[in-house]
């Protein structure tokens, strides 16, 4: 055996140190990329936050240098907040949605406790000055009575996000039953089941001409589109407005609802898992962005740290009067209904009330999508299709609403529809998308031209109305350009939404969603969520 000498020892010893310094660097930055959790030397407090929370990460990012934290936020949804609270929340240290409503019907476990508001927005109409002014808004009071009006004159519509997806839509639903009720001290069960509300209700949300599952995509719609109208948070019809202003366009005037005006109180909560070190940082978080040194930094973002303040001149800019915004007004805030009384508001919204939609499903069956690829279609479609699996999501049809399915590889393979939402209508659809086999190519583009001929049938004006496209693999026929020509041709306003999965070509996808303003969902992890989320804006 041939001997080392000393020194090849400590050689050999110092480049293995190396070698192993250099493999725990290269993990600690591959974990860092990753977003896991896991920080040497730091403590993590993991929240389960709504997407509206975003913009205040800059200042998220101070506290964790100040107190040497971890702050991971986790984005979701404000029905996925409620659910993942419902199913005890056990990865996460603390939640931050829009709205306590959402923490109200999900802590059923009595886990959230230390519940503070961190700021407030009301949820208003955004409405381009000069049709507010057309309108007779400026200047006045305006009631919801005033809006309904405009609605049934068909002098007002507007973008509004799913009062069962998304918490402004929600909020501003609710302001229109209070409204609507004559403002009573709190909204019972047995005030849902008034008649003239329903019908009343019904008519507000005919106006609703685009709908969405996220109050920011909301705004990036607006911009993009030409619309008169939007509902949404006073800190995002801010934003828009500083968008519209730079671009020299008209900005929106900010119109609140006298008699039924619905708050974003954004309540920071612990969620109480059995770690005294983790509610100790939780405490000091809280603490912070309640902080006189905080509060000037939330109000530049357009949020409210009180329900009623004098702002300073320096403000102007943001809270800009000549853009309707008022800050000097004691707001008519509603008091919020119990949790039982919110769970059937929005069932009755999503069952009867909202505008019924007229959604087209184009499924991929090429021969790539046989084993897992299929399974998980059919599992996704059955969460949408079997009503008791919709309601958990509050995704279940209407009883006006319609559901297109055109199946495709290389060519159309049929178009099975279902007109309400009859459970055994809807069953025998998903029953017919249990049935077909993946087999063939792919076009993407064949579909898409069968599913506006189908919408073509309909007076679209009646519905909220979506393509949904979903596909695993590039297509081998590129009619791009008749897709889009079609479209001009008939000026429709559908947007096609598209879900990823598989080796599907994004490009292909995103440049369908950016012609028709629509997006497109990733489904390469989880397809079921993906098809939960394009449901949730139509």
């Amino acid at each position: 055996m041939k001997k080392i000498s000393g020194n090849k020892k400590l050689i050999i010893s110092v480049m293995i140190i190396i070698v192993v310094i250099a493999i725990i660097v290269g993990s600690i930055i591959s974990i860092q990329k990753s977003g896991s959790n896991i920080s040497f030397g730091k403590k993590t407090l993991n929240i389960l936050s709504g997407s509206e929370n975003e913009v205040l990460e800059p200042i998220l990012e101070e506290f964790e240098k100040q107190n040497n934290v971890n702050i991971n936020m986790t984005y979701e949804g404000s029905v996925d907040i409620m659910q993942e609270l419902q199913n005890g929340a056990e990865n996460y240290d603390a939640v931050f949605p829009a709205n306590s409503i959402w923490i109200s019907m999900g802590d059923t476990n009595l886990k959230v406790k230390n519940q503070k508001s961190i700021t407030t927005t009301p949820v208003v109409f955004g409405i381009k000055k000069s049709v507010a002014e057309k309108l007779g808004f400026v200047g006045k009071d305006v009631t919801t009575k005033d809006i309904l009006e405009k609605i049934q004159s068909k002098e007002l519509s507007f973008m509004m996000t799913s009062a069962t997806q998304s918490n402004s839509g929600a909020t501003a639903y609710l302001g229109f039953i209070y409204a609507l009720l004559g403002n009573p001290e709190v909204i019972t069960a047995e005030d849902l089941d008034n008649e003239e509300l329903k019908t009343n209700l019904t008519t507000i949300l005919s106006g609703v001409n685009r709908s969405s599952g996220s109050s920011d995509w909301l705004k990036d719609l607006f911009l993009e589109s030409d619309y008169d109208a939007m509902v949404n948070y006073e800190s995002i019809i801010i934003d828009t407005n500083k968008e519209l202003v730079a671009r020299g366009e008209e900005p929106l005037y900010v119109i609140y609802p006298q008699d039924g005006l619905g708050i974003a109180d954004s309540p920071l909560g612990y969620i109480d898992n059995g770690n005294k070190e983790k509610e100790e940082i939780f405490l000091k978080l809280q603490d912070y962005l309640i902080s006189d040194e905080v509060k000037p930094k939330l109000l530049e973002l357009g949020r409210r740290t009180s329900f009623a303040i004098n702002f300073e001149n320096s403000n102007q800019e943001t809270f800009n009067s000549d853009w309707g915004i008022d800050t000097k007004k004691v707001l008519n805030v509603m008091k919020m209904p119990t949790a039982d009384v919110i769970q059937k508001a929005l069932n009755m919204y999503q069952t009867e009330l909202r505008k019924p939609s007229l959604t087209v499903y184009c499924l991929d069956y090429s021969g790539s999508m046989a084993g897992n690829g299929v399974t998980s279609l059919r599992s996704a479609m059955s969460m949408l299709l079997d009503q008791t699996k919709a309601k958990n999501y509050m995704l279940q049809a209407s009883t006006k609403d319609v559901t297109i399915v055109i199946p495709f590889d290389n060519n159309v393979l049929d178009i099975w529809k279902a007109e309400g939402n009859d459970e055994t209508t809807l069953l025998e659809l998903q029953s017919k998308i249990d049935s077909l086999d993946p087999q063939g190519g792919t076009d993407i583009y064949k579909p898409l031209i069968k599913a506006m001929d189908e919408i073509k049938k309909y007076n679209v004006s009646d519905y909220t109305t979506s393509i949904i496209l979903m596909s695993d693999g590039k297509s081998n026929v590129n009619s791009y350009n008749q897709v889009v020509e079609e479209w001009n041709q008939e000026n429709l306003d559908i947007p096609i939404f598209s879900i990823t999965f598989g080796e599907s070509d994004d490009r292909e996808l995103q440049a369908l969603a950016d012609f028709s303003t629509a997006r497109v969902f990733d489904g390469k992890d989880n397809l079921e969520k993906a098809f939960k989320q394009a449901k949730g804006y139509n």
